[in-house]
């Protein structure tokens, strides 16, 4: 062995994916709800497949009506490739991207990161709260698909719920939000929306909602004169999800918001908009809200803003990393 070769650093950015064209929404929403982290049943694997992908032919001319709203894609693939770009400035070495439900995207993904020359390849989840259903499944997908050699160096930051690269991040979002619609923040309410989970899956001691908590305090304590709420999206199947829900919160808002007459939903568990934004929450929520006679504002997600660039690198200095199956859950 040479022991004086080079060895290159290397960092991945890992995040769920998005059609990048209405081709790929049925392929994505199977390969997302077949995905036994995100959708648990008691049924054995072939039936559960079958039956969600059955679900998922179902589902998808209506979901391509949604991205077909939107743009005819999820802007989460771009966005993601875009942070990778502009990381390469500000991080040494190779800069990996990861789309967990972009299969078309997986072979390549792997040679590439097979080929790389590193001893460690630190992971950041574009996902800034734990969950086992969005980071502890890429986890999972890395051990049952990449060779072993590879996905033992795979270092995580498992996630980074308040942060203060990611507070300030999101604090800015709310800023430019108040200045560009010329908000009193004393007439605000900050509706802060994270993606539900099934309240079943806190059964095995999942953080999630204990994260979100935290990135709420965090952020709403630049905020001492808005009134603010913590709610969950997104609901989807049978059973109960974490509470409250953003759509009844927006058809009882008047509640909610008392006097004040401007509603900012503020995406704190996405780094990127995509469809639960874009469509759900600017499409949907916003216009509940309008029709109760309030201001409803979308703040947007971090996207491309300088700030989160800018961020990503500093909470990549973390100290506290995570092998691949610390993160994985146990089945």
């Amino acid at each position: 062995m040479d022991l004086s070769r080079k060895r290159e650093h290397c960092t991945l950015i890992a995040n769920f994916g998005g059609p990048r064209d209405l081709s790929e929404v049925g392929e994505f929403l199977e390969t997302l709800l077949t995905d036994r982290d995100v959708v648990r049943t008691r049924l054995p694997t072939f039936l559960n497949t079958a039956l969600f992908r059955w679900i998922a032919r179902r589902r998808s001319k209506k979901i391509a009506h949604d991205y077909a709203l939107i743009g005819g894609r999820s802007p989460i693939y771009a966005d993601t490739e875009s942070v990778a770009d502009q990381l390469r400035s500000l991080i040494n070495g190779e800069v990996v991207t990861f789309h967990r439900y972009l299969p078309a995207t997986h072979p390549e993904f792997i040679d590439r990161l097979s080929r790389i020359q590193a001893d460690v390849i630190d992971v950041f989840p574009m996902i800034p709260q734990f969950t086992h259903a969005t980071t502890g499944s890429i986890a999972g997908w890395m051990k049952r698909y990449l060779p072993d050699r590879v996905a033992r160096k795979l270092s995580w930051v498992k996630s980074y719920p308040d942060h203060p690269a990611f507070v300030r991040a999101y604090k800015g979002a709310i800023e430019s939000a108040f200045q560009r619609f010329a908000i009193d923040p004393a007439d605000a309410l900050l509706l802060f929306s994270a993606h539900g989970i099934p309240q079943s899956f806190l059964k095995g001691g999942d953080p999630y909602p204990s994260e979100c908590e935290r990135s709420y305090n965090a952020v709403k304590a630049f905020f001492p004169r808005c009134a603010t709420l913590l709610a969950y999206q997104s609901k989807f199947g049978p059973g109960e999800w974490l509470r409250p829900y953003t759509s009844e919160v927006a058809e009882e808002i008047i509640r909610y918001a008392g006097d004040r007459r401007n509603v900012l939903f503020i995406p704190i568990s996405f780094t990127s908009d995509h469809i639960e934004t874009l469509f759900e929450v600017e499409m949907g929520y916003l216009a509940t809200v309008v029709q109760k006679g309030l201001n409803a504002i979308r703040v947007d997600a971090l996207n491309l803003s300088p700030a989160w660039i800018e961020a990503i690198p500093q909470i990549l200095s973390v100290k506290e990393r995570y092998p691949t199956e610390a993160l994985i859950r146990l089945k």
